[in-house]
């Protein structure tokens, strides 16, 4: 499949695609899309930005625009409210005129709304696992009719520790469901999911899933921690764009967000000790150019999905090799070039060799970029640059 006009899709489902500019599919989307169409299990791996989303999703909406029955009929469990609430908002601009209605079920935002969007007549449910697990437990949502499941980043999920979850939300579906699952990476734990509950799936397999994508220029800086924001603002002054940037903690990102605004930086903060609102806000603001620059934790990380990020600072080294990856593909998105950054003291120069060797990358070694300006006072003044 080249292109979408290819596929058997409702008159409507065809102008919304060429409305909103898809018109050749990514690899993921050409190889998972038909055969979801036939009502096949799938089971894909590739990497963040490939447009894993539409993979699933237009198929989801084609089933569910061609039968009217009513109640809850596919469900989409997603590791974090944020990127539960961005594939609520994508599939919500394909859905225009087929009549499907959406719903969400995520922590921290009111359960009154949600169970009210969903008992007015959804029939695609969005959700965290521990939320719809919570409403299940409560007997607030029936999911006896849905006829398919995305699993989507389930390695993640499993990751954050919701095997549980997912089994028994997988235990309350009907046993002649279709399954799709989506993954940045098939380890044991996925695996075993897979063999459990997915029958017979198609196998789509895009790229490599353990190392970054190839259009993303890798760069390493060796900078003291008392010098790192020195160095952010010089890339921030040499380069254009938006800036992702990844701290460790979350008081961390509250500092580093300070230090940027103080110097006249537009930065915005995402970690889990903010509220909804305000995470929403931030990543609104994000997406919209407000803030040229969004300073997170992994974990609130994980539901970003913004095309056009230029350039990822990993201002903390991070915790895992996947993390790096993780962190790595929120640039470079959509066939678009990026630039991915981190920070180094000396003292880690073990870890950034363990990640090469693991993801079997190269970092070019940068120098501070204002270095060479030190340098140059530092002769007509006579002083040494500071190390």
């Amino acid at each position: 499949m080249t292109d979408f006009s290819q596929l058997n899709l409702s008159s409507v489902l065809r102008s919304n695609l060429t409305k909103l500019g898809f018109v050749t599919p990514t690899p993921v989307q050409a190889q998972a899309i038909p055969p979801a169409l036939e009502g096949r299990d799938v089971v894909a791996t590739a990497q963040t930005g490939t447009g894993k989303t539409l993979a699933f999703g237009l198929p989801l909406l084609q089933m569910l625009s061609a039968n009217k029955t009513p109640g809850i009929r596919a469900v989409v469990l997603s590791p974090t409210r944020e990127l539960a609430l961005q594939i609520d908002e994508a599939i919500a601009r394909l859905a225009a005129g087929t009549n499907v209605r959406t719903a969400v079920a995520v922590g921290g935002m009111s359960e009154t709304t949600q169970l009210h969007r969903i008992k007015r007549g959804a029939n695609l449910l969005i959700a965290t696992p521990g939320r719809l697990c919570d409403f299940l437990d409560r007997r607030l949502v029936n999911l006896s009719q849905a006829q398919a499941v995305v699993l989507d980043e389930a390695d993640r999920m499993l990751d954050m520790g919701f095997l549980p979850s997912i089994k028994e939300i997988l235990s309350q579906l009907p046993s002649t469901r279709q399954t799709l699952l989506f993954s940045a990476t098939i380890e044991k734990s996925v695996a075993k999911l897979v063999e459990t509950y997915v029958r017979n799936p198609v196998r789509v397999a895009i790229g490599s899933t353990t190392k970054p994508v190839d259009q993303v220029d890798l760069h390493v800086y060796e900078v003291e921690t008392d010098r790192k924001v020195d160095l952010l603002n010089g890339l921030l002054r040499q380069e254009q764009g938006a800036f992702l940037v990844f701290a460790r903690t979350r008081h961390g990102a509250d500092r580093l967000a300070r230090h940027l605004e103080r110097a006249g930086v537009k930065a915005e903060r995402i970690h889990g000790d903010r509220s909804q609102s305000q995470r929403n806000n931030a990543l609104l603001g994000f997406k919209k150019g407000t803030f040229r620059v969004l300073v997170a934790t992994d974990v609130a990380a994980r539901g970003i999905h913004v095309d056009g990020i230029a350039h990822v600072v990993n201002y903390d080294l991070p915790q895992a090799p996947e993390d790096f990856v993780h962190r790595v593909g929120r640039t470079g998105r959509a066939g678009a070039r990026g630039v991915a950054s981190t920070f180094s003291t000396r003292s880690e120069r073990h870890e950034i060799r363990r990640i090469e060797n693991e993801l079997k990358i190269r970092m070019v070694r940068r120098d501070h970029p204002g270095a060479a300006i030190s340098a140059v006072r530092a002769q007509s003044t006579g002083l040494s640059p500071r190390p």
